[in-house]
């Protein structure tokens, strides 16, 4: 198998995530239900991890460290916390359906949309900054886009929220792990990521980090203040009712690990290498479009377009040769859109530090085939 879909879930990981996921189901009960050494060692996995990630994302607070069962989890405490009905919200033109779709379930609150052609900064930061001329209630930007891989300039944007007193939240999917995140630099009110991508956790997992107070999307036990019908006011209770997935953050510490040991300015070395590799593979074979800028501004994401196949043909040709990429619409229909492929979709390569310049020969020899 050559595994090119990274950018929806990273299937290869380190083995000390198998192995620490495995170690919790024998060994780990639910954290702060119980003082028998289970819930302590749960206990402890729990804060060890947000500990990690705290130090890993620029958060002074590690209990402002809060776990999700996905960045699409976060992003909803996000958007109800700071958006409501009535309301305004400027976003990117390359935002994912995490963001959208809750936008839209809001009533009637409009979306201003800061457009700018695939690539263009400088266009982008215009945008912007003309739309935050009219009172916004947030800005939700992506790092990242996941479908051409493309850098936001994120920093630029936070930059604008806090000269107008306006919340930043920045989802960080395509991003944690591979890129510096700093959440005490951006000022962000909020950023939100999974567990299952760059940071290399299981599915199910995911943290969002906390620079401003949030509303809880669900009620429960929280193994604190049982005596009171309310949610705690403190985090991380405040978001985390119910039992949390102990195997789940016990892999995920595991990954962040990984991350922290190799350094995101590596990962991302090797993935731009690849990057950089593929395009020069795949630029003389015929029929075949390329979307890529900068390559000093892009993460190892690459779509591409094969003239008379349509993307979804050519991702059924590549699995049967063992490669696995992703083709469609990626759940970002406002990013096809701004780039004009919305008709056609496109078929994205997506790599991980587990990706050899090996592999992508291989996929570039099938391509010309």
């Amino acid at each position: 198998m050559i595994y090119f879909d990274a950018g929806a879930t990273t299937l290869q990981k380190p083995e000390a995530v198998a192995r620490a996921m495995y170690r919790a189901v024998g060994t780990l009960s639910s954290p702060g239900r119980g003082s028998y050494p289970a819930t302590r060692a749960a206990e402890e996995t729990d804060l060890r991890c947000r500990t990690l990630a705290a130090e890993l994302f620029g958060v002074t607070d590690p209990e402002r460290v809060v776990f999700t069962s996905s960045a699409t989890h976060g992003l909803n405490i996000a958007i109800r916390t700071l958006v409501k009905p009535g309301g305004r919200v400027v976003i990117s033109g390359y935002e994912h359906n995490a963001v959208t779709r809750p936008l839209h379930a809001i009533p009637s609150v409009e979306i201003a949309v800061a457009d700018a052609p695939l690539f263009d900064r400088e266009e982008m930061v215009r945008q912007f900054a003309q739309a935050l001329e009219t009172p916004a209630d947030a800005v939700i930007c992506t790092h990242v886009s996941n479908v051409f891989g493309c850098r936001l300039p994120v920093e630029r944007i936070a930059a604008l929220c806090r000269e107008r007193g306006v919340p930043f939240v920045l989802d960080a999917s395509q991003s944690a792990g591979t890129l510096p995140v700093d959440m005490a630099a951006l000022g962000a009110a909020f950023v939100a990521m999974p567990g299952h991508k760059g940071l290399f956790g299981p599915q199910g997992t995911g943290i969002l980090l906390c620079g401003a107070d949030a509303l809880p999307l669900m009620s429960g036990g929280s193994g604190s203040d049982s005596i009171s019908q309310i949610m705690p006011d403190y985090l991380p209770d405040r978001l985390e009712a119910g039992t949390h997935n102990v195997c789940g953050v016990a892999g995920l510490l595991a990954g962040i690990k990984y991350v922290s040991e190799i350094g995101t300015h590596a990962i991302l070395a090797h993935e731009r290498a690849l990057l950089a590799r593929m395009i020069r593979g795949l630029s003389d074979v015929r029929g075949v479009e390329l979307f890529y800028g900068n390559k000093e501004l892009q993460s190892g994401v690459l779509s591409v377009r094969m003239a008379g196949t349509d993307c979804e043909t050519l991702a059924r040709l590549l699995s049967e040769h063992g490669v696995c990429t992703r083709s469609g619409l990626h759940c970002a229909p406002f990013a096809h859109r701004t780039a004009g492929t919305l008709d056609t979709g496109t078929l994205r390569f997506s790599f991980s530090p587990f990706v050899t310049p090996e592999e992508i020969d291989r996929v570039c020899e099938l391509m010309y085939e």
